[in-house]
């Protein structure tokens, strides 16, 4: 018996979501629905429902105009100096500091001049809109889809990479580390190299605590800001256990908290609950968010659940594939089988499927050891892959 306390993982299913009509994607039909409840707002700002015009819209605008570089006689550039001129009458002057709501591109001096100038800066106004979505797009992506990082340091007595599987490392509450289900497994042995016969944590060798000592150790890892002692209890409020009454909104406060301090897993709970309305009404476009931030940390999960949106959206294939790539480089099987699925449908090459197999077997070759063989042979509960 260990000393640990594994995450408690929850499942996001994705089932179905909607396409009501929308000025960007010109769709005015349902397509196969991915989300349990759909919005009951058609149009919005005249954008759907739809995730993959959500994520597309203007909202991170403000971003992308922030690192253009537009130049025109009236318009403001990161490296034009100059003296400011009203884009009405000509105006010079520091007073000139009244922008145009829309763009935050051209100045002038009052909003009499902004309103009698409407007419004629539209157009320029709706280019500046377009590029400032397209960098704002640009660079989301690349954020997006760089190279993630690990979810875990690597175990601290085997020094190998920790598996992703959750039944591969287990979370000490006595000391706060993440350590491999091999070394869990493995016997503790003394000072003198006689085997310890009380199991003791392999890392500071205190006894194995009873649950009631458990529940308390984990109350002082929150205390001490432990990011998977504050989403482990999180998990008791959503669930109602150990001793906490179901509650899930404070279950979404402690996810937040973790996730803050830098769990992954935790934002991709907090998807999950605006997936299907725990403790928060349903919101697609807030699932995405979560489910990308959880991405960008490195979390697979959240990273297969991207795929799986993007697929039944009948999203762009390559992105679709990005995701269940970079998933099954962080060793997710569920993405693996993804990607061989839509192999099997035509809609990824062999050399997708070949690309995929291999990386999967990179990752393979990180976490393998024989002493995790032997405690994933002995026990279920200790396989890692």
């Amino acid at each position: 018996m260990s000393t640990g306390v594994s995450i408690i993982m929850s499942s996001s299913v994705v089932d179905e979501v909607s396409n009501d009509a929308c000025g960007i994607c010109s769709s005015g039909s349902s397509s196969e629905q991915i989300m349990s409840t759909s919005c009951d707002k058609k149009m919005k700002d005249g954008v759907c429902g739809n995730i993959l015009c959500i994520t597309n819209t203007t909202s991170s605008i403000s971003d992308g105009i922030n690192s253009m570089n537009i130049s025109n006689d009236n318009t403001l550039t990161e490296a034009n100096d100059s003296i400011p001129v009203c884009a009405n009458c000509g105006k010079e002057g520091d007073d000139v500091n009244n922008t145009c709501n829309k763009c935050k591109m051209v100045l002038y001096c009052n909003a009499a001049c902004k309103k009698k100038h409407r007419h004629k800066h539209k157009k320029d106004c709706e280019e500046h809109l377009r590029l400032a979505a397209e960098r704002a797009a640009e660079l989301h992506d690349i954020e997006l889809f760089k190279q993630p990082p690990l979810l875990h340091e690597d175990c601290p007595i085997c020094f190998l990479r920790i598996p992703t599987l959750i039944t591969g490392w287990r979370h000490q509450t006595c000391c706060g580390k993440v350590i491999c289900s091999g070394c869990i497994y493995a016997p503790v042995y003394d000072n003198q190299g006689n085997e310890v016969d009380n199991k003791k944590c392999p890392f500071c060798r205190v006894p194995t605590p009873t649950v009631e000592e458990r529940i308390e150790l984990e109350k002082k890892r929150v205390k001490a800001g432990d990011p998977i002692a504050i989403y482990n209890t999180g998990m008791y409020y959503r669930d109602g256990t150990n001793g906490y009454q179901q509650d899930h909104t404070k279950a979404l406060e402690c996810w937040h908290r973790a996730a803050e301090l830098g769990l992954s897993e935790a934002y991709n709970n907090v998807g999950g609950a605006y997936l299907y309305g725990q403790g928060v009404e349903i919101d697609t476009k807030k699932t995405v968010y979560y489910y990308e931030l959880a991405a960008i940390m490195g979390n697979v999960s959240a990273r297969c659940n991207l795929g799986i949106i993007m697929e039944k959206c009948k999203g762009k294939m390559d992105r679709v594939l990005k995701h269940y790539a970079i998933a099954v480089e962080g060793g997710d099987t569920k993405s693996l089988d993804a990607i061989k699925e839509l192999y099997s449908k035509g809609h990824a090459s062999k050399d997708d499927y070949t690309k995929a197999l291999q990386l999967y077997q990179v990752y393979l070759g990180e976490i393998k050891s024989e002493q995790r063989d032997q405690a994933a042979a002995a026990n279920e509960d200790y396989r890692y892959y």
